[in-house]
């Protein structure tokens, strides 16, 4: 990428701190005197590459199995997550989510990216599975999604037939494990900045003005909010 600052992110569409996270990226660009210089770039992460789905399966359900709680712990769990998102202006349902494997969506993330529309369909998805709880690997459900940011349907069932880009799924997630990443949404910004978790406008705006002064200075002294998804699961 030839931009003066890159952004690269790692995330899973089934992050809901993820979706946060790049709203308070997007706060943060917005605010960026040289928001015009910026380049964004998705790196792939699956939260749990082995999940297999099932129409009875139930998110509430899940997370209470996952921590050992009650299903009760779980609701208010995920309560509160909608009220964080709330903040940002977006309004999950988790009641609608249909849970599944990240993995088909990730490689035709990888076939945006080669067409420049990746940040438009990574909003689609997130919206997909958070929002209007559509099955995010659901060949019809990833077919219209990527002909709405413009690819080609023959380029979507080229992919979505075949392991097309499976490699690129890999290779991002053996990058993130040789970083150090634990938890999703990871940034790296200029691959001189790390910054995990759906931090606060501030973090990502204050990391932007010392890239654009080559500050060499990899500390970043801001309020933050180090919520984030891990294989663990969301904090």
């Amino acid at each position: 990428m030839s931009s003066p600052i890159t952004i690269q992110i790692w995330s899973d569409i089934m992050c809901p701190f993820c979706y946060i996270g790049k709203r308070r990226l997007e706060s943060a660009i917005a605010q960026f005197e040289f928001k015009n210089v910026v380049a964004i770039e998705w790196k792939s992460f699956q939260l749990d590459a082995n999940f297999v789905a099932s129409k009875e399966d139930s998110l509430v359900e899940h997370l209470a199995e996952k921590y050992r709680k009650d299903n009760d712990w779980a609701q208010q769990m995920l309560d509160d997550m909608t009220q964080n998102a709330k903040n940002v202006g977006l309004d999950f349902h988790f009641e609608k989510a249909k849970m599944a494997n990240s993995y088909n969506a990730h490689r035709l993330l990888h076939l945006a990216k080669e067409k420049e529309v990746a940040d438009s369909l990574k909003e689609l998805l997130f919206k997909a599975y958070l929002i209007d709880g559509l099955d995010i690997n659901s060949i019809p459900v990833l077919t219209a999604l990527g002909k709405e940011v413009g690819l080609e349907e023959e380029s979507i069932n080229s992919v979505l037939s075949s392991d097309k880009f499976g490699d690129a799924v890999r290779k991002d997630q053996q990058e993130a494990q040789a970083i150090g990443v634990q938890g999703v949404p990871f940034f790296v910004l200029n691959n001189k900045y790390a910054i995990s978790g759906a931090q606060y406008p501030e973090t990502f705006l204050n990391a932007l003005k010392q890239i654009w002064e080559e500050v060499e200075n990899t500390s970043i002294n801001t309020e933050a909010d180090n919520s984030c998804c891990g294989i663990d699961g969301c904090n």
